[in-house]
């Protein structure tokens, strides 16, 4: 695998669209929330998509995953993040979280929805539970979900 981060580029839209979609089943299968299901053309601008910075995993010239997220003084927020389902664990989340966390130069913050399992990939890198949340889905607002804010410390762990 020759893997690398690079920013989005508008090409790009039709293979992060599909990786969305793909991606975003397993995400709301393991919450429960199967029905909630958007696709990222429906869900990107109010979601905001293109407010933060979005990245590109890149292998061998294929989109392998995305990742956007802000970085301010303190840190950052990564907001996005998906990974191919057909590449999972090989790797492609964990560069971008890395990327995305030496931007930061700080603290860094997302949320997981509860039951999905890529809670355990982020706890692996050293993101710890700040607080957990019920609320409006995100996306989807007539669906109700809880959510868990995650985060990771500079010196509390390496990831």
């Amino acid at each position: 695998m020759t893997l690398a981060i690079r920013p989005y580029e508008s090409r790009d839209w039709d293979a992060i669209s599909r990786i969305h979609d793909a991606a975003r089943l397993d995400e709301l299968r393991g919450a429960g929330l199967l029905d909630a299901y958007l696709s990222l053309a429906d869900t990107y601008e109010n979601e905001g998509l293109f407010d933060d910075e979005v990245w590109i995993a890149e292998d061998a010239g294929r989109v392998a995953g995305f990742l956007a997220g802000s970085v301010g003084e303190q840190g950052g927020e990564i907001t996005w993040i998906y990974v191919d389902p057909a590449l999972y664990r090989r790797g492609i989340g964990r560069a971008l979280v890395e990327h995305f966390i030496a931007r930061a130069g700080g603290p860094v913050e997302l949320e997981v929805l509860d039951g999905n399992g890529a809670r355990d990939f982020y706890e692996a890198l050293g993101f710890v539970l700040a607080s957990t949340t019920t609320g409006k889905l995100a996306g989807n607002e007539s669906f109700t979900a809880t959510g868990h804010t995650l985060v990771w410390t500079p010196g509390a762990a390496s990831a």
